[in-house]
């Protein structure tokens, strides 16, 4: 922001202002003046203002506007609803700081139940999952939690505000899978890599049909629920492999 100087203050550049009393400086003898830019630039965060429901900050726009069409700090309290310190206030931060007077800082809010090691911690032991922690479930529950945060902390959350907590931690509920745990990654990728490769060079020179074969099941055992989990990490719930289903086979070259 470029500034002016005038009698030892620094004033912004668009907004003017003159003294009743001009040995005895004070920022509540100031009326305020706006420039066609700084009027148009009032307008626009006005307009963002009330696109967000800002009210507050909209109550702020109307009395700088209002204070630049000549109305007093007592008209302009009375026509918006606010305290004349408030109107001066907002007047006063508006020719020290010009357009950064209007920005709001969010409330710090209720202190954490948990230390920052805490969280951490609790972060950690939900992503491990339930049996690392000693549980027979697949899937993270709310009340799990609440009876782990309990049991862990000795803190007690509503579960509405775990959810909350969780979000703020970057999980969301998503739609658990399962997957085999008794499978090995590593044989599959090699077999993938070195074995089908030379399986299929054999065929050829052979000149044989090779089929593939795979199975469809039906299961008959209970959907998926929709547990908590780190954001963009799928849960998976382990399993045995020994499930109840109807099995189509088919086979393709």
């Amino acid at each position: 922001m470029d500034w002016t100087i005038e009698e030892g203050y620094g004033i912004p550049i668009g907004t003017h202002c003159y003294m009743r009393y001009p040995k005895e400086v004070s920022l509540g003898c100031f009326t305020l003046h706006l420039s066609p830019f700084t009027r148009k630039q009032l307008y626009r965060r006005l307009q963002q203002a009330y696109a967000s429901g800002a009210l507050r900050l909209v109550k702020r726009i109307h009395a700088l506007l209002a204070l630049a069409e000549d109305m007093s700090v007592q008209e302009v309290a009375a026509m918006l609803g606010l305290g004349e310190q408030t109107v001066r206030d907002y007047r006063n931060l508006f020719l020290l700081k010009h357009l950064a007077s209007l920005t709001y800082k969010r409330p710090p809010g209720r202190p954490s139940k948990l230390t920052k090691a805490q969280r951490r911690e609790r972060a950690a032991l939900i992503k491990a999952g339930p049996p690392a922690a000693g549980s027979p479930s697949g899937c993270w529950h709310t009340p799990m939690m609440q009876d782990l945060i309990q049991s862990r902390f000795g803190v007690s959350y509503h579960p509405h505000s775990l959810a909350t907590l969780l979000h703020n931690l970057s999980f969301s509920s998503q739609k658990a899978r399962f997957v085999s745990d008794h499978l090995n990654e590593a044989k599959r990728l090699e077999w993938r890599r070195w074995k089908w490769p030379r399986i299929v060079r054999q065929a050829r020179q052979r000149k044989a049909l090779l089929l593939c074969g795979d199975e469809a099941s039906f299961a008959q055992w209970g959907s998926l629920s929709y547990p908590w989990a780190p954001k963009g990490e799928q849960p998976a719930v382990p399993t045995s492999g020994k499930r109840r289903g109807y099995k189509v086979f088919g086979l393709i070259d």
